[in-house]
């Protein structure tokens, strides 16, 4: 049986570009609970440093960054370990990770994953997490960028998976200029995306609903083929194949 872990990027508490409301989404692991996640979270530093590395990277207009993506990322990598069997200790490392993986935009966007990791050690080290925890996490987080990372555990796996699957038309910006930024256009194109787990059949896909009237696919290829090829390494890592369809139609 499988099973759907990717959520409709829709922000928290936020709006959409044309300033309509919209509910926040259930972000739900069922009954399980994430206690270091949630130690995580209810740290004001690290709350802080999300939310103003979310205004740089604004101010320098890339898409959201904020507290609605580390949210997303870092449930996907929890349910994406989960549902293939990972124990749950993994999986709620590759939750950390998700969340604090862009930590490090609160510094520089160039090597913002090597950055993270620094700011995700401090962290950890005042949670009291075991030195062989943290490595995981570090790893996962300073491995996520296209540039200079790789899937080098099945934790970063999950992160990278969990990461490239975040693309909605909420994560576009009010201010965006979807005519002239393909980044934007391409993104606000996109009105949902899901990354199914199939354990039995060893697939992970993701399912994108796209407007096409809005972007073309071939828009969606051009500016994150890079990421697809980093999908696919990082499904392989995870023992499974990556597969994309859209508008229900498989392409990959």
């Amino acid at each position: 049986m499988d099973r759907t872990v990717g959520l409709e990027g829709v922000p928290v508490g936020g709006r959409t570009r044309t300033g309509e409301e919209r509910a926040t989404p259930a972000i739900s692991t069922g009954r399980v609970r994430i206690p270091l996640l949630d130690k995580v979270r209810s740290n004001e530093r690290v709350s802080a440093f999300i939310l103003a590395a979310d205004e740089f990277l604004g101010a320098q207009g890339y898409t959201e960054h904020g507290l609605r993506h580390a949210n997303l990322v870092g449930h996907i990598a929890f349910n994406v370990l989960t549902h293939l069997g990972h124990e749950h200790r993994i999986a709620e490392l590759g939750a950390v990770a998700g969340y604090l993986h862009d930590i490090g935009n609160v510094v520089s966007r160039s090597c913002h994953g090597q950055m993270s990791a620094v700011l995700a050690y401090d962290l950890l080290r005042e949670l009291e997490v075991p030195p062989p925890d943290i490595a995981q996490v570090l790893a996962a987080v300073g491995n996520h960028e296209e540039r200079c990372g790789d899937s080098v555990s099945v934790v970063s796996a999950a992160v990278i998976l969990a990461d490239k699957s975040d693309v909605h038309r909420s994560r576009v910006r009010k201010d965006a200029s979807i005519e002239m930024d393909i980044h934007d256009r391409v993104n606000y194109a996109v009105e949902a995306s899901f990354l199914r787990v199939d354990p039995q059949a060893a697939t992970l896909t993701l399912e994108l609903s796209i407007d096409t009237s809005i972007s073309q696919v071939l828009e969606y290829f051009e500016i994150f083929l890079e990421r697809m090829i980093m999908c696919r390494r990082a499904a392989r890592t995870l023992g499974c194949d990556f597969k994309i369809t859209v508008n229900t139609v498989q392409i990959l």
